[in-house]
């Protein structure tokens, strides 16, 4: 499926796609955080028939309705090959300990031998997110390791 990426000068960025009906959908993802899911017009695949704001824990939610358990079932496919090495989805908490910190202030590996391989935010996938990477609370962490792993990353991100 190919997403066509516009970026909006001092606005933001917007996403969308064809579905195969042939309507537009899109995301446009502001500079402040929020998000606006748009759905065009059948007869005009360039105008708005509606759109929705969402806030950060709206857009996460639907983040994690439609993306977040198909990159998962995407990833846990890929490693199905390799036994003990599974896939999830880990919920960063609003006003958590890590809603504002640093990916490397979880310090998921050293602590629980697994590893956060994607971030999801407002239906945005940051793959491969740097130490320096600022969660928020809404995020989605894609978290790969085994299953003893994983039930130690959920528990550091539940207790910090």
């Amino acid at each position: 499926m190919d997403v066509e990426v516009t970026p909006l000068p001092g606005i933001g960025v917007r996403q969308d796609f064809m579905t195969r009906t042939g309507r537009r959908i899109g995301v446009i993802t502001y500079r402040d955080g929020r998000s606006e899911l748009v759905v065009y017009r059948a007869d005009d695949p360039d105008a708005a028939a509606t759109s929705i704001p969402l806030n950060s824990g709206e857009a996460a939610t639907l983040a994690s309705l439609l993306g977040a358990p198909h990159l998962v079932e995407a990833l846990s496919g890929q490693h199905r090959e390799l036994t003990p090495i599974q896939t999830h989805q880990l919920a960063i908490v609003p006003g958590s300990r890590f809603d504002g910190a640093t990916l490397g202030d979880t310090e998921m590996r050293s602590r629980t031998g697994t590893s956060i391989i994607a971030v999801v935010r407002g239906g945005v996938v940051h793959p491969s997110p740097r130490p320096d990477f600022e969660l928020h609370g809404g995020d989605l962490l894609v978290v790969v390791g085994t299953e003893d792993g994983l039930a130690a990353a959920a528990r550091r991100l539940e207790r910090g």
